[in-house]
């Protein structure tokens, strides 16, 4: 008897060693780059360009004329760490093809090698959000680190936007995680320091700020007056030294507020061409229902400049009832939605709620901010994947939510050769979230093995269970919600043509935008009621 179980611990020992966390992380982003080399011929958004454009202006300017260059209406109006990451790529660029980074000639080149080096850098850059992903999930067990792998790196949101419509926000996002991580293992300084340098990458993430300015103050401030003035004395000297090392050549050169003037352009408009699904959707269909129905009782009411059609928003009175919006208005907006967030982190500083605290800060500027983009529901929908594993009402909520912020994408892709991809991607997207949380809630997120003798009997039979006792599953009303989801998409794209032909061409776009923004404000409600509960144990 001996014996034997010498030879079962002996051929356990010398059995086959887990692989390393992060070879297996790296097969999940071999995979997902297969498919996005597969799609590098497909469609390309302006934004093409206008990355394109400014791998020219950096390379061929001095660094004084960058926020100044009018040689084509894509101006450079990121960021000065992202205008150096685009003269980085520039050399290789120049390397590739010189016309690539030609300021004149360059303009709308759209050969071969131009679109094949600008997809491969998306894809390089994505190793960022592998590392981001890789850092802030290794100390989760197997099964909900892999999910969280597969929600992330094979996220179809970011294949629409970064690898068909293109942009970089793996890039970015990664960068994000990365601070993520260093705030949830308890290194405040550090976390800091990678945020302040993704705020001079993208300045929209700065909606995030307050949590982060609250949670290190009452965090790593701590500890007496003496001790938190040392502390916040030092994370104010690297935050300076990071946006001193950003735009300290621009302030040299007496273009600052140039540079301020390009990132922020108000004149812009309440919102984007195509409406964000956030609030803001409901106050102008609220302002034209009521301008409507006040001319029909004879009132004399002014037709807005602004038009369904269009989307458009701008500073030409758009509303004929309501007030009007400014960008101090959506400001207060986003403050005061902020403020039971920051209520919590100041009272109670957890590192294990950092990521939910900033996903709802970046849910709060999506619904009320101003000019919002569509796109930026990957701000919180990328970082709420970590969160979605933590309980069985996160995945709950994380698998609708991930369905209605892809799905409110798809006009991005508004090619009919593209129609069969993003459906694609999100079919498969929602078939393997399904399959990922029920395997982590049907068998269990645990197993409770005894060690006595006199229960291995019980052992035998082994009950998984989660901590709420039940299997994953959504309620009726989020089935309602996606089965309705279901039919706008088949009136967007099949019935209305069909039916109406030309006509009323802004119809399906809307119906795209009001559906999902009551997806998108019941996320926000849902978040909030998670924020003002107890934190969990």
């Amino acid at each position: 008897m001996e014996d034997y179980r010498r030879r079962q611990q002996s051929d356990v020992s010398n059995g086959p060693k887990p692989r390393k966390p992060v070879l297996e992380l790296l097969w999940f982003f071999a995979i997902a780059a297969c498919i996005k080399f597969l799609l590098i011929p497909s469609y390309r958004s302006t934004d093409f360009e206008v990355h394109r454009h400014w791998l020219a202006l950096t390379h061929s300017l001095p660094l004084s004329q960058w926020y100044f260059d009018e040689t084509s209406q894509w101006t450079l109006d990121y960021p000065p760490f992202f205008a150096y990451f685009e003269r980085f790529l520039s050399i290789f660029a120049n390397i590739v093809d010189p016309q690539i980074v030609d300021l004149q000639k360059g303009l709308d080149y759209s050969s071969n090698t131009v679109i094949y080096f600008q997809r491969i850098t998306v894809i390089v850059s994505d190793l960022c959000l592998v590392y981001g992903i890789f850092r802030l999930t290794r100390n989760l067990d197997p099964i909900k680190r892999k999910l969280v792998w597969v929600l992330v790196v094979w996220s179809p949101a970011l294949v629409v936007v970064d690898h068909l419509h293109f942009q970089y926000n793996g890039f970015l996002l990664g960068m994000l995680l990365i601070s993520l991580s260093y705030l949830e293992e308890g290194r405040d300084l550090m976390g800091g320091f990678a945020f302040a340098v993704l705020l001079c990458f993208k300045h929209l993430f700065a909606v995030a700020a307050p949590v982060y300015f609250v949670y290190l103050l009452r965090h790593y401030c701590r500890g007496g007056f003496i001790r938190g003035f040392g502390r916040l004395t030092i994370m104010g000297s690297v935050v300076v030294a990071v946006f001193a090392a950003a735009y300290g050549p621009f302030i040299y050169h007496g273009q600052i507020q140039q540079v301020i003037q390009r990132m922020f352009p108000f004149g812009r408009g309440l919102c984007h061409a195509y409406w964000a699904p956030n609030f803001w959707v409901f106050y102008i269909l609220l302002d034209k229902g009521l301008s409507i129905l006040l001319r029909k009782l004879g009132f004399s009411v002014k037709i807005p400049t602004a038009s369904f059609t269009s989307g458009l928003v701008g500073d030409s009175s758009p509303f004929s009832v309501l007030p009007q919006i400014t960008p101090l208005i959506t400001f207060v907006l986003v403050l005061l939605a902020l403020s039971p967030c920051l209520i919590k982190a100041f009272k109670d500083p957890l590192p294990r709620m950092i990521t939910r605290w900033v996903a709802y800060a970046y849910t709060c500027g999506f619904v009320f901010g101003w000019h919002v983009h569509e796109k930026a529901s990957l701000h919180f929908v990328i970082p709420l994947a970590v969160v979605a594993v933590k309980s069985l009402e996160d995945a709950r909520h994380f698998f609708l939510l991930s369905i209605v912020s892809c799905y409110s994408l798809f006009p991005l892709l508004f090619e009919a050769q593209e129609y069969p991809i993003k459906v694609l991607l999100l079919l498969l997207h929602s078939s393997l979230m399904w399959l990922g949380f029920s395997a982590q809630f049907d068998k269990g997120e645990s197993v409770k093995q005894a060690t006595s003798k006199t229960k291995r009997q019980h052992v035998q039979t082994k009950v998984r269970t989660t901590s709420t006792g039940e299997p994953f599953c959504i309620r009726f009303i989020e089935k309602a919600y996606l089965f309705g989801l279901l039919v706008v998409e088949i009136w967007a794209q099949f019935l209305h043509p069909f039916i109406l032909g030309g006509k009323f061409p802004f119809v399906p776009l809307m119906l795209i935008s009001i559906y999902c923004s009551l997806g998108v404000v019941y996320s926000w409600i849902w978040q909030l009621r998670c924020i003002l509960r107890p934190p969990p144990n």
